[in-house]
């Protein structure tokens, strides 16, 4: 293909000897912490509780009212979160959950935790999310639970998702790990299904450290979840303490997933400026949609009518059919730039335990293959600057205009 004269010399790509965009690598996420966020920590680290004390209350509380559910019990991952809610829906061998491939690991992991199956099914090829049709045809006398993800931030079809569950008698745990304080139909995500989780990493909205959570308005799951996070026992320390009461009672079998007080006091502090962090992560969103808005060889993300999505990720598709180089070398060409892109995911039956375990091929999934083989994360979070963003839709500016232009070098 002849080179295109409206690509100057200068702008030759990083990756081939040009100068980069950026002098330091732009992350695709990063936490935010204030001297607020820090002195919040210090407080309780002079206090009497490191963990399981006064700050996780206060904070399932602030949490349970955001969310807009009446219950929120705090755990020490997104991870153990979920193990948690396949718990309380009483998972267990013998049984089956149907949920996405395009996620990351745990949301499946936590079925096999349980001893029960994890069944995939194929995703909608607008949002990457659950599509309710292929729900219902992997339906079985052996499901007992649905778990939808929230992909990048964008609800899954939850109503249609939680009717086939009502038909089928089933438990539905949502995984908005991605999708704190998005709005589906006007409702907040956590209010919504059965059981919703949240991960509380760095790169979230909000974040603990490391921790997560899980919301729902059934005392008998709250109740549940808060056993299983401590081994099972039916009080805590703290609540013994206060009764000046020594005896226990182990109830059930559970785990160490406690998230302690020192973090909850760090999540209590983050909350203050939720809002805020969504309207920026949703302004961010906005301008590369307005920016990126038919640019040869990339796919938007697409947003739905009835929902208002949270933005952990922005993942476009290359579609290689329009540019002389697919996602990988458009990947390390956008790195070269400093540009911190990532892939959000290698769909999870894909993955060598998977395959092994289960005797996936390729193939089964072909939507969730598909869309994987062009995405790319564009970076995404609150902190970035105007001139952040600016960087990035100039790197991508950059290299989409080299490979459409037919610059291909071997």
């Amino acid at each position: 293909m002849k080179q295109s004269s409206n690509v100057s010399v200068g702008e030759a790509l990083a990756i081939h000897g040009g100068e980069p965009v950026r002098k330091t690598l732009l992350p695709y996420g990063r936490q935010s912490i204030s001297e607020q966020d820090i002195e919040a920590v210090a407080e309780v680290l002079r206090s009497d509780w490191l963990t399981t004390g006064p700050k996780v209350a206060e904070f399932e509380e602030a949490f349970a009212a955001f969310a807009g559910a009446r219950f929120a019990v705090s755990f020490n991952s997104g991870t153990s979160a979920l193990h948690g809610a396949a718990f309380a829906a009483g998972l267990a061998p013998g049984d089956e959950a149907i949920t996405t491939p395009m996620t990351f690991c745990a949301t499946s992991n936590c079925v096999l935790y349980q001893g029960a199956r994890p069944v995939f099914a194929d995703v909608s090829s607008d949002t990457l999310n659950l599509d309710p049709e292929q729900i219902k045809s992997k339906i079985s006398s052996l499901t007992k639970a649905i778990l939808p993800v929230d992909y990048a931030g964008h609800p899954a079809d939850l109503d249609a998702i939680l009717k086939i569950a009502e038909q089928h008698g089933l438990t539905v745990i949502e995984d908005a790990s991605h999708a704190l304080g998005g709005e589906y139909q006007g409702r907040r995500v956590g209010q919504i299904s059965h059981m919703t989780t949240f991960s509380l990493h760095p790169v979230k909205h909000l974040t603990t450290g490391e921790g997560g959570m899980v919301t729902t308005d059934r005392a008998d799951f709250a109740e549940t979840l808060r056993r299983f996070r401590s081994h099972g026992i039916s009080s805590d320390a703290r609540a013994r303490q206060s009764a000046g009461q020594w005896q226990y009672e182990m109830v059930l079998l559970g785990m160490n997933y406690r998230l302690p007080d020192v973090n909850c006091a760090l999540g209590l502090s983050q909350m203050q400026g939720l809002t805020e962090n969504l309207a920026r992560r949703r302004a961010i969103a906005a301008s590369y949609a307005e920016q990126f808005a038919g640019v040869q060889g990339l796919i938007l993300p697409a947003v739905r009518a009835d929902v208002n999505p949270a933005w952990h990720l922005y993942p476009v598709r290359v579609d290689a059919g329009q540019l002389t180089a697919g996602r990988a070398e458009m990947f390390r060409a956008l790195r070269a730039e400093n540009i911190g892109v990532n892939v959000h995911y290698i769909p999870v039956h894909l993955h060598p335990y998977y395959r092994e375990r289960f005797g996936y091929k390729g193939g089964e999934y072909p939507v969730a293959e598909s869309a994987y083989e062009g995405l790319l994360s564009l970076p995404m979070f609150h902190a970035m600057t105007d001139e952040d963003v600016e960087d990035v839709v100039r790197a991508v500016g950059k290299v989409v205009k080299y490979y459409a232009a037919g610059f291909h070098r071997t």
